[in-house]
C-alpha cells in the first residue's frame, strides 16, 4: 500500500472541526422501498467514542466515502460513555429507515455482557450488521522505568504489577486480566477512561504495563518511550513485526477489537445493500486504504454475516477463559 501524505493529527483535527453537529439534533431521512433513492436526507452516525479516537476517524472515513459514493450527509455524531453502549442504544431505538447508522465495536457485544449486570447488556440480535471494516489489535506495553521486556521478565517482578486498561468491558481489560492470569503474575488493574489516559499513565510510570490499541501505542513504541512485550491478535501486527504474539510467547491469549456497520434491526435489504456497496467501493479507494495503513488497521471487510458468526464465537470463547481462571471483569481486576 501506497504511504498516506497527512498525518494523524491531520485527520483528528478534520474530526474536531467536525464536532459541531455532536450536540445538535440532525433532519435525517432514510430511503425508501427502492435504494436508488437512498438517502433522501441527512443520515446520522453515532459513534461510541470521543473525536480523535479509532472508532471516531474509522467512522468519519467512511462516512466520506458513503457521501463520495451515495450523495447526501453523513455526519459522525459522538455520543461516547460505557465502551459504546450509549451509542449503541440510540441507534437500536432509531427508525429501521436507515436515516441512523453507526461503526460499532466487537468488544460491546463479546466482552462487556462478562462485565455489567444482565439488564445493561447490549445484544447484537437489536441490529442488522450490514458490512465488516476493519481489526484493530491490542498490545501489551510496558513503561521504561518498570524494566519489564518480555513475559518471561514478570516473574522478576518486585510485589504486583499494575496494568492500565482503557475501561471496564473492554478488550484491552481483558487481554492484560488473562494475560497475568495465565501466567501467574500477581497483578493489579487500573482502569481509564479510554486509550490516551492510560498512555499518558504508562509515560509517567504511574502503572508497570498497560494493555492499548497498536494505533494507540505505537508512534512511541516507535520512539522507544515504552516497550512492546506481545500482540494479542493471531498472528504478528504488520505495523509490530518483531513483536511476538501473546501465544508465541507461550500464553494461550487471543482478544481483537473489530468494528463493522450496523442499522436498526428491519431496515431495508435494498438499503443495507446500498450502504454495503458503497463501503465496498471505499475500501478500494487508494484514500482508504492509506488511511488505514497510516492508523494501523488491519482490514476485516467480510459480510455481516461473518462478523456476526465470529461475535458469536468469540463471546463463547471469551466466556469460558474468563470461568476458567475465575476472572471477574466487572471488578476491574
Amino acid at each position: 500500500m501506497r504511504k498516506q501524505t497527512f498525518s494523524l493529527a491531520a485527520v483528528a483535527a478534520g474530526a474536531a472541526l467536525a464536532l459541531t453537529a455532536c450536540g445538535g439534533v440532525q433532519t435525517t431521512a432514510g430511503g425508501g422501498s427502492d435504494s436508488g433513492d437512498y438517502p433522501t436526507g441527512a443520515v446520522n452516525m453515532p459513534v461510541g467514542a470521543s473525536a480523535g479516537g479509532s472508532s471516531d476517524l474509522i467512522s468519519r472515513q467512511i462516512s466520506r466515502g458513503l457521501s463520495d459514493e451515495l450523495g447526501g450527509s453523513f455526519p459522525v455524531i459522538n455520543r461516547e460513555g460505557a465502551n459504546g453502549a450509549l451509542a449503541a442504544a440510540e441507534v437500536a431505538k432509531a427508525p429501521a429507515d436507515g436515516s441512523t447508522i453507526s461503526v460499532q465495536n466487537a468488544s460491546l457485544f463479546a466482552i462487556t455482557p462478562l462485565a455489567v449486570p444482565e439488564d445493561q447488556v447490549t445484544s447484537i440480535d437489536d441490529f442488522d450488521v450490514v458490512q465488516g471494516v476493519s481489526r484493530d489489535d491490542y498490545v501489551l506495553v510496558a513503561s521504561k522505568g518498570s524494566g519489564f521486556d518480555s513475559i518471561d521478565s514478570f516473574a522478576d517482578a518486585d510485589g504486583k504489577v499494575t496494568y492500565g486498561t482503557t475501561g471496564v468491558g473492554t478488550g484491552a481489560q481483558l487481554a492484560c486480566a488473562l494475560t497475568f492470569n495465565v501466567n501467574k503474575t500477581p497483578a493489579e488493574a487500573i482502569p481509564f477512561d479510554g486509550g490516551a489516559p492510560a498512555l499518558t499513565a504508562l509515560l509517567g510510570d504511574q502503572v508497570d504495563t498497560a494493555c492499548l490499541q497498536v494505533g494507540e501505542a505505537i508512534e512511541n513504541i516507535r520512539s522507544g518511550k515504552i516497550v512492546p512485550i506481545v500482540v494479542f491478535g493471531p498472528e504478528r501486527v504488520e505495523f509490530l513485526p518483531d513483536v511476538p504474539t501473546a501465544q508465541e510467547s507461550g500464553l494461550d491469549v487471543e482478544v481483537a477489537q473489530y468494528r463493522f456497520m450496523t442499522v436498526p434491526k428491519g431496515t431495508p435489504q435494498d438499503v443495507q445493500d446500498a450502504i454495503a456497496g458503497a463501503m465496498q467501493a471505499t475500501f478500494e479507494t487508494s484514500e482508504y486504504q492509506d488511511f488505514n495503513e497510516q492508523n494501523n488497521l488491519t482490514p476485516m471487510e467480510i459480510s455481516g454475516d461473518e462478523v456476526v458468526a465470529q461475535l458469536e464465537e468469540d463471546k463463547q470463547r471469551y466466556a469460558d477463559l474468563v470461568e476458567e481462571y475465575g476472572i471477574d471483569l466487572g471488578d476491574a481486576s
